[in-house]
């Protein structure tokens, strides 16, 4: 897969992806994260999780927290102008000077197994991520039983949580389910040395993070079985190996779609828009149309990591583009 040469360095920004790392460094962020107000603080909300049922199994959504995206309208869209963009940001009653960028992971229960997909900031990126230890200890999910950890792929938002910022595993019994050509691509010694300068630091991370679970780590090739009811899908784009999941139980499907659109209100709407920490932002593309198309002909239902808590509900096709239409809140799972 070539690579878009201006995506790697604007994706740079992805494996870091909250600003507070891009403008304090990664010391800073882990200063302020530590004096986050914790949970039981008037300031902070009540813990981050939502259940519902997938057939006969429970899925829970674990909130990690948020990023904020400064300027939202200047850059973040590669092929847009600031105007649309804005446009965008207020049809969608978002303010234009900052966007939140919610980070949710999920949980999938089965009869002898945790299995979670991503893995959050692990408070490692930013005073407003990192809550998806505390969110799952809220749910009643302890991170020790955890027993598979399938990765969409290896931005930092998505693989930070894997350690504590001392390199401990967060998720110590678990196995370590990882996109064959994610893995291939991240852990190539010459893409790591052709990588611009402002990527390599990238590189080094995916590989510091992924050490502690080498003894159990699983490659999955292209449209694998992952477990039972568990499909990979491949969708790159975003990255190279970027890897959607597509859960069935019974009739009953859900596609966990990663990082195939940020917040929907952007490049869900508008599917041509490219947004910076895409990669290969073509492909990037042809993959969403293609992936949306599908779960909006089949009504299957999906989950979003950038998606606006609790994350989950269909998608629509609507003109040009897709609408999310988030699916209805129950108080009984």
């Amino acid at each position: 897969m070539e690579l878009d040469r201006r995506g790697l360095m604007l994706a740079a920004g992805a494996v870091a992806l909250a600003p507070a790392v891009l403008r304090f460094g990664l010391g800073e962020a882990r200063a302020q994260a530590a004096t986050a107000p914790p949970l039981g603080d008037p300031a902070a909300q009540a813990p981050g999780f939502y259940r519902f049922k997938l057939g006969s199994r429970t899925v829970t959504m674990v909130n990690d927290g948020f990023g904020r995206r400064p300027k939202p309208t200047e850059g973040f869209v590669r092929n847009a102008d600031s105007a649309a963009v804005a446009a965008a940001l207020q049809d969608a009653f978002l303010p234009t000077d900052t966007l939140e960028i919610s980070y949710t992971a999920m949980v999938l229960d089965g009869p002898e197994d945790l299995t979670l997909f991503d893995t959050g900031t692990g408070g490692q990126l930013g005073p407003t991520g990192g809550r998806l230890g505390a969110n799952m200890r809220a749910a009643g999910l302890d991170a020790s039983r955890v027993t598979r950890v399938v990765l969409t792929h290896f931005h930092g938002d998505h693989i930070m949580g894997l350690t504590d910022a001392e390199g401990r595993p967060s998720f110590p019994n678990a196995e370590l389910v990882v996109p064959k050509d994610e893995w291939a691509f991240w852990m190539d010694d010459g893409q790591a040395s052709r990588a611009p300068e402002a990527m390599k630091a990238a590189f080094a991370n995916v590989r510091r993070k992924m050490e502690p679970y080498k003894a159990k780590l699983r490659q999955v090739d292209g449209a694998a079985p992952v477990a039972d009811g568990i499909q990979a899908v491949p969708t790159p784009g975003h990255t190279p190996g970027h890897t959607s999941y597509l859960l069935a139980d019974g009739d009953d499907q859900l596609m966990v779609l990663g990082d195939i659109t940020n917040h929907p209100a952007l490049n869900l709407i508008n599917p041509g828009w490219h947004l910076v920490f895409d990669m290969d932002p073509k492909l990037a593309e042809s993959t969403r149309r293609s992936t949306f198309d599908r779960i909006s002909a089949d009504r299957i239902r999906c989950t979003g990591y950038h998606f606006p808590f609790p994350a989950v509900g269909f998608a629509a096709k609507e003109g040009e583009g897709y609408r999310f239409v988030q699916a209805p809140w129950s108080s009984a799972v």
